[in-house]
């Protein structure tokens, strides 16, 4: 193994960190703001559900924000059986959000189909929702969000870390008196 390996690793991390687009993580940080009288619905998948449930836990512990994460195997599966693993994110907002409140997507390289459909959905309802995506740019589902914060990078581990880091960094933030 190289001995550089963890200089040259974090040195790429810091690069990715130093070009992120701020002013869409305050974006973010407003939307949240305007959305705590409501809920917001935070969605992932895989790591994505995991980076969820922990800022669902820390924005309503924290912030007194009313946030759910769906990351429920029995809700996940028994929505997917019914409706199709890409329809379980949109069929969960159907049942769960009302027009005031916020969504926010969690995808690594935004083409997850659960997501992108969940995205058309909120479009259609005019419900807010904002996504979180690394990998591509101009990926499907940030061609379908008005706003979004995204990652360049094509790393799973380092989009998702920056994903968990830039919410929590938002927790923080209101936590601030």
């Amino acid at each position: 193994m190289n001995k550089n390996y963890y200089e040259i690793y974090f040195s790429n991390f810091k690069k990715v960190l130093n070009k992120l687009e701020l002013n869409k993580l305050n974006l973010l940080f407003n939307k949240i703001k305007k959305a705590k009288k409501n809920k917001i619905l935070i969605f992932g998948n895989g790591a994505g559900a995991s980076i969820a449930s922990h800022f669902a836990n820390d924005l309503t512990n924290v912030a007194k924000i009313k946030t759910i994460s769906f990351d429920n195997s029995a809700q996940i599966t028994c929505f997917a059986n019914d409706y199709g693993y890409e329809n379980w994110v949109k069929k969960t907002i159907e049942y769960y959000a009302n027009k005031n409140d916020l969504v926010i997507f969690l995808s690594a390289s935004g083409n997850s189909k659960n997501m992108i459909n969940a995205a058309r959905y909120c479009k259609i309802k005019k419900i807010s929702f904002f996504s979180i995506t690394g990998f591509k740019k101009k990926n499907k589902l940030n061609q379908e969000s008005p706003s979004f914060f995204w990652i360049n990078s094509s790393s799973y581990n380092v989009v998702e870390a920056i994903q968990l880091l830039g919410l929590l960094s938002i927790v923080d933030r209101l936590a601030i008196k």
